[in-house]
Protein backbone atom coordinates (compact mmCIF):
# COMPACT_ATOMS: atom_id res chain seq x y z
CA UNK A 1 0.00 0.00 0.00
CA UNK A 2 1.35 3.42 -0.95
CA UNK A 3 2.11 6.03 1.69
CA UNK A 4 0.06 9.22 1.32
CA UNK A 5 1.03 12.75 2.29
CA UNK A 6 -1.41 15.49 3.23
CA UNK A 7 -0.10 19.04 3.10
CA UNK A 8 -2.28 21.28 5.20
CA UNK A 9 -2.61 24.93 4.22
CA UNK A 10 -4.28 27.90 5.88
CA UNK A 11 -6.85 26.63 8.37
CA UNK A 12 -5.59 23.06 8.33
CA UNK A 13 -2.54 22.92 10.57
CA UNK A 14 -3.52 19.62 12.21
CA UNK A 15 -5.56 16.49 11.51
CA UNK A 16 -7.33 15.25 14.66
CA UNK A 17 -8.54 12.16 12.77
CA UNK A 18 -4.96 11.06 12.12
CA UNK A 19 -3.83 8.36 14.56
CA UNK A 20 -0.29 9.64 15.05
CA UNK A 21 2.37 7.00 15.66
CA UNK A 22 5.39 9.26 15.33
CA UNK A 23 6.16 12.97 15.32
CA UNK A 24 9.36 13.18 13.29
CA UNK A 25 11.69 16.15 13.08
CA UNK A 26 13.66 15.72 9.87
CA UNK A 27 16.16 17.61 7.74
CA UNK A 28 17.03 17.45 4.06
CA UNK A 29 19.88 18.66 1.90
CA UNK A 30 17.63 21.63 1.11
CA UNK A 31 17.09 22.53 4.76
CA UNK A 32 14.29 21.83 7.20
CA UNK A 33 10.64 21.43 6.18
CA UNK A 34 7.95 23.76 7.46
CA UNK A 35 7.01 21.47 10.33
CA UNK A 36 7.70 18.09 11.81
CA UNK A 37 6.12 15.13 10.00
CA UNK A 38 3.15 13.55 11.73
CA UNK A 39 3.18 9.90 10.68
CA UNK A 40 0.25 7.64 11.35
CA UNK A 41 -2.95 6.04 10.11
CA UNK A 42 -6.00 7.66 8.56
CA UNK A 43 -8.85 5.42 7.41
CA UNK A 44 -6.44 2.50 7.25
CA UNK A 45 -3.89 4.35 5.11
CA UNK A 46 -0.31 5.17 6.03
CA UNK A 47 -0.35 8.98 6.09
CA UNK A 48 2.23 11.69 6.64
CA UNK A 49 0.88 15.13 7.55
CA UNK A 50 2.88 18.31 6.95
CA UNK A 51 1.75 21.83 7.89
CA UNK A 52 2.85 24.01 4.95
CA UNK A 53 2.96 27.25 6.94
CA UNK A 54 4.30 25.64 10.10
CA UNK A 55 2.36 24.24 13.03
CA UNK A 56 1.70 27.79 14.26
CA UNK A 57 0.92 29.14 10.76
CA UNK A 58 3.82 31.61 10.89
CA UNK A 59 5.52 31.03 7.51
CA UNK A 60 4.26 33.28 4.69
CA UNK A 61 3.78 31.76 1.22
CA UNK A 62 6.93 33.25 -0.32
CA UNK A 63 9.10 32.00 2.57
CA UNK A 64 7.94 28.37 2.58
CA UNK A 65 10.86 26.02 1.88
CA UNK A 66 8.96 24.07 -0.76
CA UNK A 67 12.02 22.08 -1.80
CA UNK A 68 12.64 20.87 1.75
CA UNK A 69 8.96 20.06 2.23
CA UNK A 70 8.71 17.87 -0.85
CA UNK A 71 12.15 16.31 -0.32
CA UNK A 72 11.19 15.40 3.26
CA UNK A 73 8.03 13.67 2.06
CA UNK A 74 9.99 11.79 -0.58
CA UNK A 75 12.53 10.70 2.05
CA UNK A 76 9.67 9.41 4.18
CA UNK A 77 8.57 7.08 1.36
CA UNK A 78 5.51 9.03 0.25
CA UNK A 79 4.29 8.40 -3.30
CA UNK A 80 1.08 10.49 -3.43
CA UNK A 81 0.49 14.00 -2.11
CA UNK A 82 -2.86 15.67 -1.46
CA UNK A 83 -2.46 19.41 -1.00
CA UNK A 84 -5.09 21.58 0.68
CA UNK A 85 -5.11 25.21 -0.47
CA UNK A 86 -7.15 28.23 0.59
CA UNK A 87 -7.91 30.31 -2.51
CA UNK A 88 -9.85 33.26 -3.84
CA UNK A 89 -12.64 32.69 -6.34
CA UNK A 90 -12.36 34.50 -9.68
CA UNK A 91 -15.06 32.66 -11.57
CA UNK A 92 -18.56 33.69 -10.56
CA UNK A 93 -19.63 30.20 -9.48
CA UNK A 94 -16.63 29.90 -7.15
CA UNK A 95 -18.13 31.70 -4.18
CA UNK A 96 -16.84 31.52 -0.61
CA UNK A 97 -17.14 27.99 0.79
CA UNK A 98 -16.90 26.29 -2.62
CA UNK A 99 -14.58 23.31 -2.94
CA UNK A 100 -12.62 22.93 -6.17
CA UNK A 101 -10.38 20.17 -7.54
CA UNK A 102 -8.37 22.14 -10.12
CA UNK A 103 -6.74 20.57 -13.15
CA UNK A 104 -4.43 23.34 -14.41
CA UNK A 105 -1.97 25.92 -13.07
CA UNK A 106 -0.53 29.25 -14.18
CA UNK A 107 2.51 30.34 -12.16
CA UNK A 108 2.99 34.05 -11.38
CA UNK A 109 5.43 33.58 -8.50
CA UNK A 110 9.02 34.79 -8.59
CA UNK A 111 12.22 34.40 -6.59
CA UNK A 112 11.26 31.03 -5.12
CA UNK A 113 13.56 28.00 -5.19
CA UNK A 114 11.46 26.22 -7.79
CA UNK A 115 13.51 23.26 -9.00
CA UNK A 116 15.94 20.58 -7.89
CA UNK A 117 17.81 20.87 -11.21
CA UNK A 118 19.98 23.83 -10.34
CA UNK A 119 23.15 22.35 -8.89
CA UNK A 120 26.30 20.89 -10.39
CA UNK A 121 25.62 17.63 -8.56
CA UNK A 122 22.09 17.26 -9.95
CA UNK A 123 21.35 16.16 -13.53
CA UNK A 124 19.33 18.65 -15.54
CA UNK A 125 15.75 17.38 -15.88
CA UNK A 126 13.05 18.83 -18.15
CA UNK A 127 9.91 17.27 -16.68
CA UNK A 128 6.63 17.21 -18.57
CA UNK A 129 4.12 19.50 -16.86
CA UNK A 130 1.31 19.42 -19.40
CA UNK A 131 -1.06 18.11 -16.76
CA UNK A 132 0.25 19.54 -13.46
CA UNK A 133 -2.13 17.52 -11.31
CA UNK A 134 -2.12 13.72 -11.29
CA UNK A 135 -5.42 12.67 -12.82
CA UNK A 136 -6.02 9.38 -10.92
CA UNK A 137 -5.43 11.22 -7.64
CA UNK A 138 -7.77 14.02 -8.72
CA UNK A 139 -10.42 11.40 -9.42
CA UNK A 140 -9.95 9.94 -5.94
CA UNK A 141 -10.71 13.35 -4.44
CA UNK A 142 -13.77 13.76 -6.64
CA UNK A 143 -15.01 10.29 -5.66
CA UNK A 144 -14.46 11.08 -1.99
CA UNK A 145 -16.41 14.33 -2.32
CA UNK A 146 -19.26 12.49 -3.98
CA UNK A 147 -19.24 9.77 -1.33
CA UNK A 148 -19.46 12.44 1.38
CA UNK A 149 -22.31 14.16 -0.45
CA UNK A 150 -20.32 17.37 -0.75
CA UNK A 151 -20.70 19.47 -3.89
CA UNK A 152 -17.48 20.52 -5.61
CA UNK A 153 -16.28 21.91 -8.92
CA UNK A 154 -14.33 19.49 -11.11
CA UNK A 155 -11.51 21.34 -12.84
CA UNK A 156 -10.32 24.90 -12.98
CA UNK A 157 -7.19 26.92 -13.64
CA UNK A 158 -5.30 27.75 -10.47
CA UNK A 159 -3.38 31.03 -10.71
CA UNK A 160 -0.53 31.21 -8.21
CA UNK A 161 0.65 34.65 -7.05
CA UNK A 162 3.53 35.70 -4.85
CA UNK A 163 1.77 36.98 -1.74
CA UNK A 164 1.55 37.50 1.11
CA UNK A 165 -0.58 40.50 0.15
CA UNK A 166 -3.81 39.87 -1.70
CA UNK A 167 -4.13 40.96 -5.31
CA UNK A 168 -5.45 44.23 -6.74
CA UNK A 169 -8.67 44.22 -8.74
CA UNK A 170 -6.65 44.94 -11.91
CA UNK A 171 -4.37 41.98 -11.20
CA UNK A 172 -7.40 39.72 -10.83
CA UNK A 173 -8.77 41.10 -14.10
CA UNK A 174 -5.47 40.13 -15.72
CA UNK A 175 -5.60 36.64 -14.22
CA UNK A 176 -9.14 36.23 -15.53
CA UNK A 177 -8.04 37.30 -19.02
CA UNK A 178 -5.28 34.70 -18.77
CA UNK A 179 -7.91 32.05 -18.03
CA UNK A 180 -7.54 31.66 -14.27
CA UNK A 181 -10.60 30.54 -12.31
CA UNK A 182 -9.14 30.73 -8.80
CA UNK A 183 -6.12 32.36 -7.20
CA UNK A 184 -3.81 31.21 -4.42
CA UNK A 185 -0.22 31.60 -3.27
CA UNK A 186 1.18 28.14 -2.53
CA UNK A 187 0.50 25.66 -5.34
CA UNK A 188 3.78 26.59 -7.02
CA UNK A 189 6.50 25.51 -6.96
CA UNK A 190 4.99 22.73 -4.85
CA UNK A 191 3.28 20.98 -7.77
CA UNK A 192 6.30 21.20 -10.04
CA UNK A 193 8.66 19.90 -7.37
CA UNK A 194 6.33 16.95 -6.82
CA UNK A 195 6.57 16.21 -10.54
CA UNK A 196 10.38 16.36 -10.45
CA UNK A 197 10.35 13.86 -7.57
CA UNK A 198 7.84 11.64 -9.41
CA UNK A 199 5.24 12.08 -6.68
CA UNK A 200 1.54 11.97 -7.47
CA UNK A 201 0.01 15.34 -6.65
CA UNK A 202 -3.52 16.72 -6.45
CA UNK A 203 -5.15 19.72 -4.81
CA UNK A 204 -8.32 20.20 -2.81
CA UNK A 205 -8.92 23.95 -2.91
CA UNK A 206 -11.28 25.83 -0.62
CA UNK A 207 -12.54 29.20 -1.83
CA UNK A 208 -12.38 31.43 1.23
CA UNK A 209 -13.26 34.75 -0.42
CA UNK A 210 -14.26 36.30 -3.74
CA UNK A 211 -11.09 37.55 -5.44
CA UNK A 212 -10.42 41.30 -5.49
CA UNK A 213 -13.02 43.21 -7.47
CA UNK A 214 -15.41 40.26 -7.54
CA UNK A 215 -17.47 41.58 -4.63
CA UNK A 216 -18.65 45.00 -3.50
CA UNK A 217 -17.39 44.18 -0.01
CA UNK A 218 -13.85 44.61 1.27
CA UNK A 219 -12.04 41.31 1.73
CA UNK A 220 -12.15 40.65 5.48
CA UNK A 221 -9.82 38.31 7.34
CA UNK A 222 -12.64 37.75 9.84
CA UNK A 223 -14.93 36.58 7.03
CA UNK A 224 -12.19 34.29 5.70
CA UNK A 225 -11.74 32.80 9.17
CA UNK A 226 -15.48 32.12 9.38
CA UNK A 227 -15.41 30.26 6.06
CA UNK A 228 -12.42 28.23 7.23
CA UNK A 229 -14.10 27.26 10.49
CA UNK A 230 -17.23 26.18 8.65
CA UNK A 231 -15.44 24.28 5.88
CA UNK A 232 -12.39 22.60 7.42
CA UNK A 233 -14.45 19.77 9.01
CA UNK A 234 -15.78 18.92 5.54
CA UNK A 235 -12.27 18.92 4.13
CA UNK A 236 -11.04 16.58 6.85
CA UNK A 237 -13.94 14.22 6.10
CA UNK A 238 -13.10 14.24 2.39
CA UNK A 239 -9.43 13.54 3.09
CA UNK A 240 -10.34 10.60 5.32
CA UNK A 241 -12.67 9.22 2.65
CA UNK A 242 -10.04 9.66 -0.07
CA UNK A 243 -7.54 7.71 2.03
CA UNK A 244 -10.11 4.97 2.51
CA UNK A 245 -10.64 4.75 -1.24
CA UNK A 246 -6.90 4.61 -1.86
CA UNK A 247 -6.55 1.75 0.59
CA UNK A 248 -9.23 -0.09 -1.36
CA UNK A 249 -7.45 0.53 -4.66
CA UNK A 250 -4.06 -0.41 -3.24
CA UNK A 251 -1.14 -0.01 -5.63
CA UNK A 252 -3.46 0.41 -8.64
CA UNK A 253 -3.67 4.17 -7.99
Amino acid sequence: MKKIAIIGGTGLTQMPELQVHQNKTVTTQYGSPSSSLLCGQLSGADVVFLARHGSDHSIPPHCVNYRANMAALKQEGVSAVIAVNAVGGIRRDMSAGTLVVPDQIIDYTWGREHTYSDGSDVPLAHVDFTQPYTEPLRQQLLSALQAEGIAAINGGVHGVTQGPRLESAAEIDRLERDGCDLVGMTAMPEAALARELELGYACLALVVNPAAGRSVDTISMADIQTVLEQSIPKIRAVLARACEHMVEKGDSL
